[in-house]
């Protein structure tokens, strides 16, 4: 077994003031920091480079939003459903997803570090080419996910659906799937070199080699 992976919370302060977001747009700059955002909607949003540091988001619908090379340090993402946005080439650090629906969230060339993921639904998400270390999946649901061509370091899989995941071209040395439940997997013979899995976990990825298992 691997080593507990041990994630950095976020730094917030616990007496934050409400917000509203569209308070960005009296700024000089995209940024918002030290408020908590809940129970609303934010819609049709596209902004480059928008910073986000020491924020709550709680019950908060994004809809059709764009936020491209995003910066998010020490945030919270509780009851929120980020459905099919687009943070592509984010920076996230310190970050915690929690009981919220991911599905199809474009995180492909983003750099995350000790992020959290919980109980989340991240169905169809793209983090293609992304640099993923220090984070943390638990009890998600990640079925038909890209991971095409990434780069994972300390990384951790816990008691998450992995159905069709594409792994291609993501070495997964040190990773551990052993808790996770799976049917098919995209992902190479080289790339599954020291990947950690459970005995059913390696009849199932000898029958994909072609192997035949006696008895």
């Amino acid at each position: 077994m691997t080593a507990k992976i041990k994630i950095e919370q976020p730094k917030i302060g616990k007496e934050l003031p409400e917000a509203n977001f569209q308070e960005i747009y009296y700024k000089d700059e995209p940024y918002l920091d030290a408020c908590i955002i809940a129970n609303c909607s934010i819609d049709r949003e596209s902004i480059d480079k928008i910073v986000l540091s020491q924020v709550v988001f709680k019950n908060v619908t994004f809809s059709d939003v764009s936020f491209r090379n995003i910066e998010l340090t020490d945030v919270i993402f509780d009851h929120c459903d980020l459905t099919n946005a687009d943070f592509m080439g984010g920076a996230i650090h310190r970050v915690e997803f929690k009981d919220s629906k991911l599905l199809g969230i474009n995180l492909s060339d983003a750099s995350l570090g000790n992020v959290l993921f919980e109980s989340c639904n991240l169905n169809l998400s793209a983090f293609g080419y992304a640099s993923i270390k220090q984070v943390k999946y638990d009890r998600c649901s990640l079925e038909s996910a890209d991971y095409y061509e990434c780069k994972l370091k300390k990384v951790a899989f816990d008691a998450c659906r992995l159905n069709e995941v594409n792994f291609s071209r993501t070495p997964l040395k040190g990773i551990d799937l052993s808790s996770s439940t799976f049917q098919r997997l995209t992902v190479s013979l080289e790339d599954l070199n020291g990947c950690e899995v459970s005995p059913d976990q390696a009849i199932g990825f000898a029958a994909m080699l072609g192997l035949t298992i006696k008895d």
